[in-house]
């Protein structure tokens, strides 16, 4: 089988994750498991986690660009766990991106272990990034640009296509569920899965269930909050209110689609709430939701979770581009509707997380099958 070869558009906390699952679910570590831990899909069309190869990096942070993406993933600002911190040298620079509105205006003056020092940094050209995506040879460029950076998610998106690969966008940029950016992929037969990545089990799918819940159980949701915090990058990106909007559509768009009635927009709160420096990568989520059983009775249910943000996603990544990998053999692009609504909080088109199980789960055995007939 060849090869998964990926791009990484921001060398974060989540790619630092990602690119360690990459080397630690091995078969060696798994072994006749039937069920992995931490693994939605030990194997998706037979493509294991360590088929996944990162060819091409780019960032805007001085103390990653230039070094081998295996070791860039360990600099600060990154703060995430390390869980399998033994890499090799992936032979893989971490090249200059375009910065665009990738750093937030509040960040480029700070100067501390946690953020970007970007101030006399060249922007790569839109060409040059091109070129590297095509000398790679990869085949899915995953987007991790911080929460509002517009500019930079479509200037990627862009590269993509140009350069003539599958794009996953993980941020909570509208690309897939834009209807412009769809027809331009499907008009290139790309695949394309998006919008912001859906965690493993984080704040969002947890309210989610809790929301349909309720409803297949006759509980009227009257109101409803989800508060978060954490002290990593992406958190202090978000102190920048300008820059949430997209954010808050998404989450909040992910819990109005399976609720029984839409609740009216001054009794949901859904949304980054502050930035905690010592938290670092730690998430912690409160939610709260009241409602009415039978009879008009009141009730509420409040649940404190907390999860490490970064691992949380990179399962999540990686089934991801092994969809996107499924779809690129069988010569097929445009939306993967299944994974998209299954993986991201923002599709094109929203359906219960029953349903889009059902519907990427279908998606991976008719993909197989096909490529079995055309063997």
């Amino acid at each position: 089988m060849s090869r998964i070869k990926i791009a990484i558009a921001g060398i974060g906390n989540c790619a630092s994750s990602l690119i360690q699952g990459i080397y630690y679910y091995t078969p060696e570590r798994v072994g006749n498991a039937k069920r992995v831990p931490g693994l939605m899909h030990w194997e998706v069309g037979g493509y294991r986690p360590c088929d996944i190869d990162v060819v091409a990096a780019f960032d805007v942070d001085k103390r990653k660009v230039g070094k081998d993406v295996n070791d860039a993933i360990f600099e600060k600002p990154n703060c995430t766990t390390v869980f399998h911190g033994d890499l090799p040298k992936s032979g893989t620079i971490v090249k200059m991106g375009n910065v665009l509105d990738g750093v937030s205006e509040h960040m480029a003056d700070y100067d501390d272990d946690r953020t970007f020092l970007v101030k006399d940094a060249p922007s790569a050209t839109k060409a040059e990034i091109i070129q590297e995506l095509k000398d790679s040879g990869a085949e899915i460029l995953t987007n991790y640009m911080p929460v509002g950076s517009e500019e930079a998610a479509k200037f990627y998106a862009e590269c993509a296509l140009e350069a003539g690969i599958a794009f996953i966008n993980n941020m909570p940029v509208f690309i897939a569920s834009n209807p412009e950016w769809a027809e331009r992929f499907k008009a290139r037969n790309l695949p394309l899965i998006g919008d912001d990545i859906k965690a493993q089990l984080g704040a969002t799918i947890t309210h989610r269930t809790l929301t349909d819940l309720f409803a297949k159980r006759g509980v009227v949701l009257e109101r409803t909050y989800q508060l978060n915090t954490g002290g990593n990058t992406d958190f202090l990106n978000m102190k920048n209110q300008d820059r949430l909007e997209s954010k808050k559509i998404s989450k909040t768009e992910a819990v109005q689609s399976v609720a029984g009635t839409r609740l009216a927009d001054d009794n949901i709160h859904i949304g980054p709430s502050d930035y905690i420096p010592w938290q670092n990568d730690n998430k912690l989520c409160f939610l709260r939701m009241e409602g009415d059983l039978f009879g008009g009775v009141p009730m509420n249910i409040e649940l404190r979770l907390s999860v490490e943000d970064s691992p949380n996603s990179a399962g999540v990544a990686i089934d991801m581009i092994r969809c996107c990998k499924l779809a690129l053999l069988n010569g097929e692009g445009g939306i993967i509707h299944g994974a998209s609504a299954y993986f991201c909080k923002h599709p094109p088109q929203q359906f219960t997380d029953d349903r889009a199980y059902e519907m990427t789960e279908e998606f991976i055995a008719s993909r197989v099958s096909a490529l079995k007939v055309a063997e």
